[in-house]
């Protein structure tokens, strides 16, 4: 107990919550996974929504370095937002969502990809020296350098 009567939390504590924390905020990338918690009536608790909140500080970049799914960062702040929560438990929303989400993720791959290759060069494929034509590295007569 610290000076105020509040519970310390130790180090092993905090660790698990940070995960736990991290797990969650993760799974708010999936508009399925928020469909799913807007049937279920969580985004009608204001406990819950304070909890939302309170997850805000992932965007800090000390916390977001964590994160695998960025994506989670938009939809917590798009959870802010009561018109947002609302729209979220139709289920042809959240179709939509996670439609527009594969797609953005199909283009930026493919842009990416671009990029690093004009950026790092073509990549170069040269004759094989192996003189009886067998596969090398499965690519049947050529080499990738």
């Amino acid at each position: 107990m610290n000076t105020y009567g509040l519970a310390v939390e130790s180090e092993d504590q905090a660790k698990l919550r940070l995960q736990v924390e991290l797990e969650f905020v993760q799974c708010l990338a999936n508009p399925n996974y928020l469909n799913f918690l807007a049937q279920r009536g969580f985004f009608k608790d204001q406990a819950f929504i304070n909890y939302l909140k309170y997850l805000l500080y992932w965007k800090e970049p000390e916390y977001a370095r964590y994160l695998r799914y960025p994506m989670c960062l938009y939809f917590l702040d798009l959870l802010q937002y009561e018109h947002f929560r609302r729209e979220i438990v139709n289920s042809q929303c959240c179709k939509f969502i996670d439609d527009q989400a594969i797609l953005l993720w199909q283009h930026y791959t493919r842009r990416r990809t671009k990029l690093f290759t004009m950026n790092n060069g073509v990549v170069q494929m040269e004759p094989n020296p192996n003189q009886n034509g067998t596969q090398q590295n499965g690519v049947g007569g050529q080499k990738v350098t």
